[in-house]
């Protein structure tokens, strides 16, 4: 038999989870991913919140792992598929850096496919496009700057 929390709504429960958060006050645990292709172009994806660029990510659903995360969002909110994983970037966890809530990000680099599925959720991530480096938007959304400028730094960032 179920257990009585399956039989809500999806919507209902992703509800409470975000009022539950906050309630408690307690940092979430995310995931960024500076995701490119093979010829090195970096995937964005622009957020219908603010209309602005990012890096693809999320926070940590329960039961998932760090891995399980990194694909789950590259699906969800570019259509990608993850050909590899690589290292760990960084962990960042200024208090600041995300207007919505306090997060711990740990950032990872990945080799995706191609967005031809492109984005789930419409109302939550508007597209998803590859960029060349030199050709990419000059502000990112919510930190990202510093997620990608962890990809050139020596060893992974700590903060």
């Amino acid at each position: 038999m179920p257990g009585p929390l399956t039989l809500l709504p999806r919507g209902a429960l992703t509800l409470a989870k975000e009022v539950g958060r906050h309630i408690l006050r307690r940092p979430v645990v995310g995931l960024c991913v500076v995701a490119r292709r093979s010829n090195g172009d970096l995937l964005l994806i622009r957020r219908a919140d603010t209309g602005t660029w990012a890096l693809p990510g999320g926070t940590v659903e329960w039961g998932e792992t760090l891995v399980s995360t990194a694909h789950r969002e590259l699906d969800e909110e570019a259509g990608a598929r993850v050909v590899s994983l690589g290292a760990v970037l960084g962990v960042f966890s200024r208090p600041d850096r995300d207007p919505r809530f306090h997060a711990v990000t740990t950032v990872v680099a990945a080799v995706v496919d191609d967005v031809a599925r492109g984005p789930k959720n419409p109302l939550e991530i508007r597209e998803a496009r590859f960029f060349a480096d030199d050709a990419r938007p000059s502000a990112l959304a919510m930190g990202c700057e510093d997620f990608l400028a962890a990809e050139r730094a020596p060893r992974p960032i700590f903060e």
